[in-house]
């Protein structure tokens, strides 16, 4: 009976791991532990998902991100110091190898404390720019609570954020209004595709440093949609990175604040809880996460090979096959969503693409659904290979904002016909002229020889005379 209480015993440990597909330890490094209360039901909500939360202060001389080389912890959530720094442990250089071992780290920022120039460098390195002012904060005028910030403007009212584009997913979409107080604007660079937006400002919002007396802002810096105010930056290892620009928006009383949009009277919920709930989510690998299956390429002989295993089965494939042939590829693809794998579906605007490639593609060709399991869905698509014998890839590379990346490559030989594989002559019309007129040499040779065999010559008689 051993065996069985162990089995027992391993299958609820599996129960309650935690819903992040990259691990459940999470350290929270706050400067004042007594405001945690605060932020008491942001973490309910963390240890509901089985988190683990360790909570710690950056003036800790024993804190440690790393233990013998590795993580020690799978994700982070830094909030905004009060002093110049989050201190020696938590340095730009040591949170940007965080990321490159695979952790996910959440950072707020609030207008109420100057950002350290240690968090602007790092932003910096992602390519994420803050405002020269340290005191800066996004007003609105026109999209304001008028109940808690009247005369100021500074709590702005933002509509739930919409689908970036028609070819991605939507991981953030709650019902209602969000609330952000105070929040310090970001501005993202144009030259990584690995930046997105993921809350935006309206169009009248613009960065304003209250200290500043006038009353116009003649050089803003950003304007409009050009501030975001919560930001996502994915990693090629698919490691996550947010810019929480409001950490106030985190706290119980803007869970559930009663809050008045500018010309109505009515007052509303603000839908903040819901969405820290969406954005911790996606930032700890709770959504947006596709996992490869099995894949599978082949010589089709005109009958269908659809895969229908599991993931994690092993891949058989050949390694060589024979230019203009007729080939048939398929990849197994999931999606991991909060406590289980199910069918990747992408979106309608989009496709999952194969390339058949040597230096450059030859091929680009769009893979279709071509079944479903129980938790993933099975691409694929057929094609002849190019009259080009060498070394080609199959490969799909799938890179989309809030999905982790998919770049998985095969490699084969593509070789000419052998000697006994090319077809015969009279197989091919173009070559019946030429054996026609070989023939036609033939039987000409063959005539005149025949005619100068069978010719006799004509014997003529000399009479001598005396």
């Amino acid at each position: 009976m051993r065996w069985l209480f162990s089995f027992l015993v391993l299958a609820l440990l599996g129960a309650v791991q935690a819903l992040s597909s990259s691990g459940s330890r999470l350290l929270v490094v706050l400067e004042e532990l007594a405001e945690k209360d605060k932020y008491s039901e942001f973490w309910d909500d963390l240890r509901g998902r089985s988190y683990t939360l360790s909570f710690e202060s950056p003036k800790n001389d024993k804190l440690s991100i790393f233990k013998h080389g590795e993580r020690a912890y799978d994700h982070l959530i830094l909030f905004p110091p009060k002093t110049k720094g989050l201190g020696p442990s938590l340095t730009p250089k040591l949170l940007l190898e965080f990321l490159k071992k695979d952790g996910n780290v959440l950072l707020t920022l609030s207008a109420d404390h100057p950002t350290p120039s240690a968090i602007v460098s790092l932003l910096l390195e992602l390519d994420i720019h803050l405002p020269t002012d340290r005191n800066a904060l996004v007003i609105d005028h026109f999209n304001y609570d008028t109940v808690s910030a009247g005369e100021k403007h500074d709590v702005l009212l933002v509509p739930a954020p919409k689908a970036l584009r028609a070819d991605v997913k939507n991981y953030f979409e709650v019902d209602g209004t969000i609330a952000v107080p105070r929040a310090v604007g970001q501005g993202l660079g144009n030259t990584t595709p690995h930046l997105a937006p993921i809350l935006r400002a309206g169009s009248s919002a613009y960065s304003y440093n209250p200290k500043d007396e006038a009353e116009i802002v003649e050089d803003p810096f950003a304007v409009g949609e050009q501030l975001s105010l919560v930001s996502a930056m994915q990693a090629r290892n698919s490691a996550r990175f947010t810019v929480v620009g409001s950490v106030e928006m985190l706290q119980n009383e803007w869970f559930d604040a009663k809050i008045g949009a500018v010309g109505s009277k009515e007052q509303t919920t603000t839908a903040n809880r819901a969405f820290a709930a969406k954005v911790s989510e996606w930032t700890f690998k709770e959504t947006g996460v596709l996992k490869v299956g099995r894949l599978q390429h082949y010589l089709n002989e005109g009958k269908k090979n659809v895969n229908e295993s599991a993931v994690g089965v092993p891949e058989h494939n050949p390694g060589i096959y024979r230019i203009k042939t007729d080939v048939s590829y398929t990849i197994e693809i999931s999606e991991y969503t909060s406590t289980h794998l199910s069918p990747f579906v992408p979106p309608t605007a989009d496709d999952v693409q194969l390339e058949f490639s040597m230096l450059s593609p030859f091929h680009r060709l769009s893979l279709t659904p071509l079944a479903q399991t129980a938790n993933s869905t099975i691409f694929g698509t057929s094609f002849v290979l190019p009259d080009q014998h060498g070394i080609f890839n199959f490969r799909v590379n799938y890179k989309r904002p809030f999905l982790t990346s998919v770049d998985e490559k095969r490699q084969v030989t593509v070789r000419h016909f052998a000697h006994d594989e090319w077809p015969r002559s009279w197989n091919i019309s173009a070559a019946w002229v030429w054996i026609g007129g070989i023939w036609v040499t033939v039987a000409g040779w063959i005539a005149f020889v025949a005619l100068w065999l069978y010719s006799e010559g004509v014997e003529k008689g000399v009479k001598k005379t005396q």
